[in-house]
This record gives C-alpha cells, sequence and structure tokens, in this order.
C-alpha cells in the first residue's frame, strides 16, 4: 500500500537532518538554562515532493538541507542580515517551548505540516504548525511562523546573491 504524503529522502539528508537535530550546546558560548533555546531545525514541505529542513543556531548560523541531498550553507559567513534575523529568531524560540512536546523521535512529516524541533539543553521539544491555519488562540506559533518567514526569505536573498555573483564571474 503507497502511502502518498510521505516524502522521498536520500541518505545523507537523514544523516544531516539527525546531526542537526541531536547537536549539542557546548559548541555554543554562554550559560544556557535547561530550557533555553540554542537552536531550531524546522521541517519545511514544499510543492513538487521538496522536503526543505531549516537548521538555526543561536549564533546565527542558519542552513538549508533539502530532502534530495541538496543543500544550501554557509551564507551566515557572508550575510549580516541573515545572521541578525537567525539570531532573533532563535532567541526568541522560547515563546514555543510551552506549545511543545519534549521528544525521542523526530519522524519526518506528512502532508504539508511543518514540524518544528527546539534544541534545549534538558532535550528536544517539537510542535507542529499547518501554515494556513495557524489558530488565534496561539499567538506564539504566529509569532515565530513570521520569525523563521523571516529567516526564509533572507537565505533566499543569500542565493539570488550568490548566483548573481556566480554568473558575474563566469563571464
Amino acid at each position: 500500500m503507497a502511502i502518498t504524503d510521505r516524502y522521498p529522502v536520500t541518505q545523507k539528508y537523514l544523516m544531516t537532518r539527525g546531526q542537526a537535530i541531536n547537536f549539542p550546546s557546548q559548541f555554543f558560548k554562554g550559560n544556557f538554562k535547561k530550557t533555553d533555546v540554542y537552536g531550531v531545525v524546522i521541517d519545511i514541505p514544499m510543492p513538487n515532493n521538496v522536503l526543505t529542513t531549516m537548521v538555526c543556531f543561536i549564533n546565527g548560523a542558519a542552513n538549508l538541507y533539502f530532502n534530495n541531498g541538496n543543500e544550501y550553507t554557509g551564507a551566515s559567513q557572508k550575510y549580516r542580515n541573515l545572521v541578525q534575523a537567525t539570531h532573533n529568531m532563535v532567541a526568541n524560540a522560547n515563546i514555543l517551548v510551552p506549545k511543545c512536546e519534549k521528544v525521542k523521535s523526530y519522524d519526518i512529516p506528512r502532508g504539508r505540516i511543518h514540524n518544528i524541533f527546539l534544541l534545549t539543553r534538558s532535550g528536544i521539544y517539537k510542535t507542529e504548525l499547518h501554515p494556513g491555519v495557524i489558530p488565534e488562540t496561539e499567538p506564539e506559533k504566529r509569532t515565530f511562523y513570521v520569525l523563521y518567514q523571516r529567516v526564509l526569505n533572507e537565505l533566499r536573498n543569500c542565493q539570488l546573491k550568490d548566483d548573481a555573483e556566480r554568473r558575474k564571474a563566469s563571464k
């Protein structure tokens, strides 16, 4: 029986995603309390069976990994706006912790649901978000959605700048 709401994934994608979700806090400076968020991993379903995983850390690092094995990494080293947007999102992720459940498994989303994993010293917390239907009774999710859309937008701007640089250099 075929399940049509599952995304095809590569081994590379699964390994990279798993490493991101389990990334240890000691790589970051600062005294994190047990439930302070230092990293966020968001699975974002896209059209045409594409699953994007955005990985963001408190230091401003932000990378994209795709279920086909492709990735977009390193932009935080070049683009200050991306670092600021990412840091702001992760620093504000604590508002979501009460809306999450602590998890030990990290299943890939089904359908169009976004999985949000919050990385803390006390473990990994998860919530789900359906972008088209975020209830008004959940302002924390609405706020966080806006913050991570800003990071996605900055990543897209970085990709466009990098593409323009590559085209210019190849002429």
